[in-house]
């Protein structure tokens, strides 16, 4: 069984204690349930709210000396506690730590019973409800980068970073106010190499403020590709003058993964992926071309192995994050609606854009009555009314062959007609048979000699009659396909434009789906279900005796849905095999056996690498989302590159399985 901690995940938890104010001792004890909950629960980094020790609210009684050792005795009892239960944690706690003829607001970080340092807030607030500047002093005005704590000479900074010496696990810690700034500390944390942000507060609640602090959590989770988690104080803080919220929230690069509001002594987890921040943060060169400022960073190593002796009998750690199964396909309706019509308004302004500049107003398009053709024809048709060009410019070019079955050739004769388009038929049974003949090919013979002669028959006719209309050839061709090869090589796999190029196959279905039910014409509707309902086939074999469909794209290749969450992990996050094959038997349980999914996950691995020759030549089309394989502006990788690696990952798997 698969362990999540090895495939670069970490469980990061924030926390809420329920305090008394000017009371460490009972805040402590507190504290320690809340961690024997999080370590039940296998997580791997807890932050608790800013000042939790005393309480953020103690206002002139941080001038007093007993609450100060009481705070002290405090962290000794977490430290000891820490030690004796061996938690597999680290922790961070807020407290007043005095240093430099000061006294500073500060995260301290400990693990196992050391401390492994201690951070300054960097922006101290003194305005309206917020005095802070009366007790605390900002980061600026430390002079040690060490200072003694609980026996222990330890780091002391704002400039700290923490390293998991066993993963890419690298964290920094921001307070309350830091987050707010124009500039947060957090931003130099990430330039110097943290993925994850920690931020301590006590933040008040005000009308809108929880929304507007959700967001910016978020918003500088996605800026700094990084994961974020915010623990602020809460309810039993003082009432004096305003209320906390207890508002703990954890993001991944602009995601919200759990959230917690208005409950104590509560925690919250989630499962944050740290190989995918990594991932994103190489290929996003920008982010590291900025220089970072200020004061040099000092890391901090410490150690969070899973696979320690403390941890020799427990279960491999299971991710508890659900895994979406359809990652270019948004879950709710509306969102997936948004989506369709976004995309659709790019495919269509993209050829609108091409047909203007090489001043053309008539396109020629195969119309097999299958899903991807039927889409580029919309596509096609809105693109036309975009321009006020006659819908009888659009010449849709039907090409029966030996595979085409009466639904398919019905459906593309009856959408033509209803979308106003110029239709014609043009078999290509005579120019194949009278091929086979010239090549020397048994026509009894179904392989692949068989099947490309009719796709580049089709083509041929297609850029011919381009040439004798003045027209442009619409490719059909989708992005899922492109990344299998499923394409005939100078086939369907050429057009003068792909408006496909960039949909995968499961939001192909989407698009025409939306388009259905978007339409006011209903029996143009009517039709598109139909298409939808039809198995995706090439038609390149004959049918079978009732005149149905037999060859069937996703029995031969497998599940499109399959394929597409293969190529988005593979290809957006740069993932591994194994790692792929870990995700979709989350994604899948239940729908797909693990039998079934290594199978087809070896199948696309080999396609993917064999067939670059076909994507290294692609025609021009409109890039819709991140993933891309146009060889211009989004995949570049050589035709002859070697497989054997990740071929061989998967071997390793197989045997695993065995």
């Amino acid at each position: 069984m698969f362990d999540a901690y090895e495939m670069g995940y970490v469980r990061v938890g924030a926390a809420v204690p329920k305090i008394e104010i000017g009371n460490p001792q009972a805040n402590t004890l507190e504290i320690i349930n809340l961690i024997d909950r999080a370590a039940a629960a296998r997580v791997k980094v807890l932050v608790f709210p800013e000042l939790c020790l005393t309480g953020y609210t103690c206002a002139d009684l941080f001038y007093q000396r007993l609450l100060l050792d009481q705070s002290i005795a405090g962290l000794k009892l977490l430290l000891d506690t820490t030690q004796k239960q061996k938690y597999e944690m680290l922790i961070v706690v807020g407290m007043p730590v005095e240093a430099d003829n000061h006294l500073f607001n500060c995260g301290v970080i400990l693990c196992q019973g050391k401390i492994l340092g201690v951070v300054p807030k960097v922006f101290i607030p003194n305005n309206n409800e917020l005095e802070e500047k009366r007790w605390f002093s900002p980061a600026s005005k430390r002079i040690r980068d060490s200072i003694g704590l609980c026996s222990q000479q330890v780091p002391f900074g704002e400039n700290l970073l923490f390293k998991d010496s066993s993963t890419s696990l690298c964290l920094g810690l921001e307070l309350g106010e830091d987050l707010w700034m124009p500039v947060p500390p957090s931003s130099q944390h990430i330039l110097h190499g943290a993925n994850l942000i920690l931020n301590l507060s006590a933040s008040g609640e005000l009308v809108g403020k929880t929304e507007h602090r959700t967001s910016l959590v978020c918003q500088q989770s996605a800026r700094c590709s990084a994961a974020y988690a915010y623990a602020s104080a809460g309810p039993s803080e003082s009432t004096t003058d305003m209320v906390f919220g207890a508002h703990l929230l954890i993001a991944e690069k602009g995601q919200l993964l759990a959230e917690n509001l208005f409950q104590e002594s509560e925690l919250i987890y989630a499962d944050v992926d740290i190989q995918k921040l990594m991932n994103e943060r190489r290929q996003a060169g920008s982010l590291c071309d900025l220089c970072p400022a200020g004061p040099v960073y000092r890391t901090v190593f410490f150690d969070l192995d899973n696979n320690s002796a403390t941890n020799s009998v427990q279960q491999p750690f299971k991710l508890q994050r659900p895994i979406h199964a359809y990652p270019f396909v948004p879950s709710k309706k509306e969102d997936r609606d948004a989506r369709c019509r976004e995309i659709f308004n790019i495919q269509l302004i993209g050829l609108a854009q091409r047909l203007e500049k090489i001043r053309a107003q008539k396109v020629i398009i195969g119309v097999s009555g299958g899903l991807d053709s039927t889409l580029a024809l919309l596509v096609c048709r809105e693109a036309f009314a975009r321009l006020k060009y006659p819908f009888t410019q659009i010449l849709g070019i039907t090409m029966p062959g030996f595979g085409t079955t009466t639904r398919t050739k019905g459906n593309a004769w009856a959408l033509m007609k209803e979308l106003g388009v110029q239709s014609r038929e043009i078999s290509i049974v005579h120019a194949c048979t009278q091929h086979f003949k010239d090549i020397g090919h048994d026509p009894q013979i179904h392989n692949v000699t068989y099947e490309n002669v009719q796709a580049r028959e089709r083509t041929q006719i297609l850029m011919d009659l381009a040439n004798k209309e003045n027209a442009l050839v619409v490719g059909t061709g989708d992005l899922s396909e492109l990344a299998l090869g499923w394409c005939t090589y100078n086939g369907d796999h050429m057009s003068h434009y792909a408006v496909n190029a960039g949909v995968p196959k499961t939001l192909v279905k989407h698009l025409v789906s939306w388009y259905a039910d978007t339409t006011e014409n209903t029996r143009a509707a009517d039709i598109l279900r139909d298409i939808l309902n039809t198995p995706i086939s090439p038609e390149l074999l004959p049918p079978d005796r009732t005149g149905k469909i037999e060859q069937k794209t996703e029995e031969v290749i497998g599940p499109y849905e399959l394929h597409d969450f293969f190529l988005y992990n593979m290809m957006r996050w740069g993932f591994s095999p194994a790692k792929v094959y870990f995700l979709a038997c989350q994604a899948f349980q239940g729908h797909f056996s693990s039998q079934e999914i290594f199978k087809w996950l070896k199948v696309f691995y080999r396609r993917f690498f064999s067939q670059q020759f076909k994507r290294s030549c692609l025609p021009d089309g409109p890039k819709v989302g991140t993933i891309c394989l146009s060889p211009r502006g989004s995949w570049r990788m050589p035709s002859d590159a070697c497989a054997t690696i990740w071929l061989h990952e998967l071997d390793q798997l197989e045997n695993l399985q065995n």
